[in-house]
Formats: C-alpha cells, sequence, structure tokens
C-alpha cells in the first residue's frame, strides 16, 4: 500500500517522501489506520519493520488536528526502556514531524537533569521518557501527565524483561 492511502497529512507525507518512502510495510499499513481511527492496539514486528513511524506518524496527525493555542503540554507519552531508543524515537518524531508545529523532547537518566527541566517548562506536546527519569521528573513536579491522551508503551515486553512492571504501573495511574 502507498502512504498517500492512509489519509495522512500533506507534511506528514512529504516528510515521509524526504525519507525516500512510498509503500508501507506490513505493520504500518495495519497500525496507522488504527491509531488514525483512535483505537488501542498491541503490535510486534521484526527490527527495521518500520514500528517507530506505524505509532509516530498518526500520532503527529492527531496531536496536528486537534491543536489548542496555549503552550504545548504533554499529550503523547512513549515510555521506552533505554535512552538510546528514547534518542531514536525522538529522531523520528522530529523527522516525520518536520513539517508540523508540534514540540517533542527525549529525557533519560545518565544526563543532567536541570537542561530536561527547563525544556519541560518551555512545554512539549510528546514527551519520549525512560520510566526512571519520568518517576524523577514527576517527583520533583518538573512535569504534569494530567493532559496524556495516548501512552504508547514501546518494547513493552523488554521493559517488563528488566524488571520496569512497578514503574510501569505507577506512570499509569498518574496520566488519565
Amino acid at each position: 500500500m502507498q502512504f498517500s492511502q492512509l489519509g495522512l497529512l500533506p507534511e506528514l507525507l512529504r516528510a515521509v517522501d524526504d525519507k525516500g518512502y512510498s509503500k508501507t510495510t506490513p505493520i504500518q499499513e495495519k497500525a496507522i489506520p488504527a491509531v488514525l481511527s483512535k483505537r488501542d492496539i498491541m503490535a510486534s514486528a521484526q527490527t527495521g519493520t518500520g514500528k517507530t513511524a506505524a505509532f509516530v506518524l498518526p500520532l503527529l496527525q492527531l496531536l496536528s488536528q486537534d491543536r489548542d493555542n496555549d503552550k504545548p503540554r504533554v499529550r503523547v507519552l512513549i515510555i521506552t526502556p533505554t535512552r538510546e531508543l528514547a534518542a531514536q524515537i525522538q529522531d523520528s518524531v522530529l523527522t516525520y514531524g518536520r513539517y508540523l508545529e508540534i514540540k517533542s523532547m527525549a529525557v533519560f537518566g545518565g544526563v543532567n537533569i536541570k537542561p530536561q527541566i527547563r525544556q519541560l517548562r518551555i512545554g512539549t506536546d510528546i514527551l519520549i521518557a525512560t520510566p526512571g527519569r519520568l518517576l524523577d521528573l514527576v517527583q520533583q513536579k518538573a512535569v504534569h501527565l494530567g493532559h496524556v491522551g495516548t501512552l504508547v508503551l514501546d518494547e513493552a515486553d523488554r521493559m517488563l524483561d528488566m524488571g520496569f512492571i512497578p514503574d510501569i504501573k505507577r506512570i499509569q495511574a498518574l496520566v488519565p
């Protein structure tokens, strides 16, 4: 299937075209319409099949169609087990959202928390976070999750294997 058949915004199609993609992968063909319909999904596919684009593209579209003029606030929360994956997802959000006015940031441990707190004060629509750093930021009252409309658990199986179940349950209790 062609990306142009999915009903994505022209700005997203332009960003996909910039990456040199025209045809969807099976995971994208199934997941993008489901996310656009605001349905819950659980998906599994091998590395390199475009899973990140399968949730990032429709989430960017939904956010851009539901803009408010206030300071950006966290409306999409993406939890991931490692800082490397958080940075990789942030790169995808920036790449696919380059022609949209959507703000995003990644937060993870192993780096100074103060710049992350400063950036959160400015505001962000999409927050990509590792569980431990997110809970640190919540405890410091640097981030508010009361406006989160979408929660993505990327590599949920790996997070469970790594012992993040208690953290994930605490985070789920913080979102509407």
